[in-house]
C-alpha cells in the first residue's frame, strides 16, 4: 500500500474532502461514458451493417481489452504517480467514447471497442486505487458511494443518450459533444485528487503480471457477484416475459428498477458497512440476493420475480467495491492487486450473459437462475476474505517497499 514518507504533515479534513468529492466526480465521469454508449448501439448496429450475431460478437471486444491492458496500470502508476496517470487514463477513456460510432464494418468495430475497453479498465483501476487511498486517509468507508455515483453516471449518460437517439441524433456527433464535455468535466476532477508517487529508485512493476495470489480469492467473491449482476441485467426482462409472460414494457421496467436498486443500495452502502464491517454486510448481502434468487425460480407471479431482481441488486451491490477495498489492503502493491481482481470480475461480466444462454438451451431459464442463486449464496461462505488485515500486519507488508510522497 502506498503510504506517505514519515514526518510528511498530515492532509488538512478539508483537504480530504475536497479529494473525495474530486474522486467521486471522476467516477461519475467514468460510468456517464458507459450510459452514453449503451443508448447508441442500436445507431452503432445499424450503422456498421451488423445482424445480432455479429454484433455479439464485436461486444465482447470490450472486456477482452480490458482484462489484457488492465494489469499495466499498475506501471503507469508507478511511472507518472497517481493523479497524471489518472488524468491521462480517464482523457483516453471518455475520448474512446467517438471512436465506435465512426467504425463501418465488424472489423473496424471490433478495433475500436477493443481500445474502448482497454482504457476503460486502465482508468478503472486508476481510480479505484486512488480511492481506497482516499478511503484509508479518511477512515471510514466511501467506496461503495464511489461505485454509486459511477452508477448515477451510468444513468445520467443513458438519460442524454435516450433523449438524443429519441431525437434522431447522429451517434457520431452525439458522442463527440458527449466525449469532449466528459474529457473536460473529467481533467477539471482529477485536480483535486490526491497525487500519490512511488519511489522512482525502486523496481517498478512488470508490463504485464498474473493477478497476485492475494487477489484471487478476494476476485472469486467479486466474480460471483458480478456473475449475478451481469445474469440480471442482460437476462431479467427475458425471463419476464418469456417464462411469466408479461408485457415488454413490465419487462424492460425489471431491468430498470434493477439497475437503480443498486445505484441506491451503492449509495447508502457506506453506512452500513462503517456500522457492520465488510464481512458482515457481504454476508448479509448474499442472503438477501440468495432470498431474491429463491424467488425469482420459484414463484411465477411477475411482482415477486421482481422483487426478486430487486433483492438480488441490494444484496450484491457493495460487492465489488469492498473487493477492490480489500485487494488494495491485502499486499504492498495496491494498483496490481486491484488490477487482478479487476480482471476476474470482468471475465464473469464477460461470459455471464452467455453462460446464462447456454444454460438456458440446455434446460431453461429458470435453471440458469438457480446456478445465479447458488453463486449468491457463495457470498455467505466467502465474505471472510474482505477481512481488512491487521494494521500490524498490512503496515509489514507494506514497509518492505521504499515509501511514497503525497503531493496535495
Amino acid at each position: 500500500m502506498i503510504r506517505p514518507t514519515s514526518g510528511e504533515p498530515a492532509l488538512s479534513p478539508a483537504r480530504l474532502r475536497r479529494a473525495r468529492f474530486a474522486i467521486a466526480a471522476v467516477f461519475c465521469a467514468h460510468g456517464a461514458v458507459t450510459g452514453s454508449f449503451a443508448t447508441r448501439i442500436p445507431w452503432i448496429q445499424d450503422h456498421a451493417g451488423l445482424s445480432a450475431g455479429t454484433l455479439g460478437l464485436a461486444l465482447a471486444f470490450p472486456a477482452l481489452g480490458a482484462a489484457l491492458a488492465m494489469p499495466l496500470a499498475g506501471r503507469i502508476n508507478h511511472r507518472f504517480g497517481a493523479r497524471t496517470a489518472l488524468r491521462g487514463l480517464l482523457a483516453m477513456w471518455t475520448l474512446s467514447l467517438i471512436l465506435p460510432s465512426l467504425a463501418p464494418n465488424l472489423v473496424v468495430l471490433c478495433g475500436a471497442l477493443f481500445v474502448y475497453g482497454a482504457t476503460s479498465g486502465m482508468s478503472d483501476v486508476a481510480m479505484n486505487a486512488l480511492g481506497v487511498e482516499t478511503e484509508n486517509r479518511l477512515g471510514r468507508s466511501i467506496m461503495s458511494s464511489l461505485h454509486g455515483m459511477w452508477s448515477v453516471g451510468a444513468l445520467l449518460g443513458s438519460a442524454v443518450g435516450t433523449l438524443a437517439a429519441h431525437a434522431g441524433a447522429d451517434a457520431r456527433a452525439h458522442h463527440l459533444v458527449a466525449a469532449l464535455a466528459l474529457t473536460v468535466a473529467g481533467l477539471v476532477a482529477v485536480r483535486g485528487v490526491l497525487d500519490l508517487r512511488g519511489d522512482q529508485e525502486a523496481e517498478a512493476p512488470p508490463h504485464f503480471a498474473l493477478p497476485p495470489k492475494s487477489a484471487l480469492l478476494i476476485g472469486a467473491v467479486g466474480f460471483c457477484a458480478v456473475f449475478a449482476e451481469g445474469a440480471s441485467l442482460d437476462w431479467s426482462a427475458v425471463y419476464l416475459r418469456d417464462v411469466l409472460h408479461t408485457n415488454a414494457g413490465l419487462a424492460a421496467a425489471s431491468t430498470t428498477a434493477f439497475a437503480l436498486t443498486m445505484a441506491v443500495a451503492r449509495l447508502v452502502g457506506d453506512r452500513v458497512v462503517d456500522r457492520f464491517g465488510a464481512v458482515a454486510t457481504v454476508r448479509a448481502g448474499g442472503l438477501l440476493a440468495t432470498a431474491g434468487g429463491v424467488l425469482v425460480v420459484t414463484v411465477r407471479e411477475p411482482a415477486a420475480a421482481m422483487a426478486g431482481f430487486g433483492l438480488i441488486g441490494l444484496g450484491i451491490a457493495v460487492v465489488v467495491p469492498l473487493a477492490f477495498a480489500a485487494a488494495a489492503r491485502s499486499g504492498p502493491a495496491p494498483a496490481q492487486a486491484i488490477a487482478g481482481v479487476a480482471t476476474i470480475t470482468y471475465t464473469s461480466g464477460l461470459i455471464a450473459p452467455s453462460a446464462i444462454g447456454a444454460v438456458a438451451d440446455a434446460s431453461s431459464l429458470v435453471v440458469s437462475f438457480g446456478l445465479v442463486t447458488l453463486l449468491a449464496f457463495a457470498l455467505v461462505a466467502g465474505a471472510a476474505v474482505l477481512r481488512s488485515k491487521p494494521a500490524a500486519e498490512v503496515d509489514g507488508a507494506a514497509n518492505q517497499d521504499e515509501p511514497a510522497t503525497i503531493r496535495p
